[in-house]
């Protein structure tokens, strides 16, 4: 899959990266200038946005990250059956198998509209909508 390449300082609350292979929301950027010659450095929180894991890394503001491209897309809730449900995309209408949170499972239920996203070819059940 393409990636964009942003700079670490550039790395603002609410921007998509890539953090060791997983795909991470960063959820705070502190920037921390040092002395006359060295180079600024970023401590960046960020949450995975598949398995909800927090990630903390420090790097030089100047160092590159990875950007995904993620792909929303918004689909009806045919059947809910266990931990997953049968979703239908509302523009090509095809049929897809997609696991649920227990939080979204909580709020859903058959007939309703949800956004998923697409990373890195997992489809994950983001929100209702």
């Amino acid at each position: 899959m393409a990636y964009k390449l942003i700079n670490a300082s550039a790395a603002k609350s609410g921007t998509a990266i890539l953090v060791d292979g997983a795909p991470c929301i960063v959820r705070s950027n502190d920037i921390s200038k040092t002395g006359k010659h060295g180079h600024s450095k970023c401590r960046i929180e960020a949450i995975g946005i598949i398995d909800d894991k927090k990630r903390v890394f420090v790097t030089g503001g100047h160092e590159r990250l990875e950007w995904p491209m993620i792909s929303k897309s918004r689909a009806q809730i045919l059947s809910i059956s266990g931990d997953s449900a049968s979703v239908m995309n509302m523009d090509s209408f095809e049929t897809l198998e997609l696991p649920m949170s227990p939080e979204i499972k909580a709020e859903v239920k058959e007939e309703d509209q949800v956004e998923y996203w697409d990373i890195d070819g997992q489809k994950v059940i983001k929100r209702k909508v």
